[in-house]
């Protein structure tokens, strides 16, 4: 059975709506050098900086990115931080785990707009630490949401919490300038 239309069904706003959804490669090239300026000028006391795309699911149907995607960009930003800091961790004895983690909702972050996540770790523990993000607009340095957590590390072959390593607590405190 196939369908026969007497006219191709007519999607008039279909460029409109999802056009910005579509990144040209020279946005992103354009976005790496803003990055690396950026890195230099405007992120405080974060020196880990994380450019995010907006993906076509992010965004509800109000036009802005849903709430709980947030988490999502704040889960790839550390992930990201931890593959850049603490080289060398073998993740199937270690696993970072959120214990608490909260999150404040500044301003609206819409399909097509250029935002970032900024990482630090902020206190190292015996066996957590503190970690604090943004989520900004990297053309006007708009802070659209910020997220404190606290993370345990986590023995997956023992089953339980274990001891920061000496490593990572000096690669991360030089780093951070803790």
């Amino acid at each position: 059975m196939s369908l026969v239309f007497e006219e191709p069904p007519q999607f008039p706003r279909y460029p409109q709506l999802f056009r910005v959804f579509f990144i040209p490669l020279q946005r992103i090239i354009t976005t790496q050098r803003l990055f690396s300026r950026m890195k230099k000028e405007k992120n405080k006391n974060f020196r880990h900086v994380l450019p995010l795309q907006i993906r076509f699911n992010d965004v509800d149907k109000f036009g802005h990115v849903n709430n709980t995607v947030y988490f999502q960009f704040y889960d790839t930003t550390k992930t990201d931080y931890f593959a850049f800091v603490c080289k060398d961790v073998d993740w199937e004895q270690v696993a970072i785990v959120v214990v608490k983690i909260d999150a404040e909702f500044l301003g609206q972050v819409k399909a097509g707009c250029d935002i970032a996540c900024r990482t630090r770790v902020t206190r190292i523990g015996r066996t957590s630490f503190e970690l604090e993000q943004e989520i900004f607009d990297t053309g006007t340095d708009e802070v659209k949401s910020r997220c404190r957590s606290v993370m345990v590390l986590y023995d997956l072959i023992h089953r339980q919490s274990m001891p920061f390593p000496e490593a990572w607590r000096q690669a991360i405190s030089q780093y951070d300038d803790l």
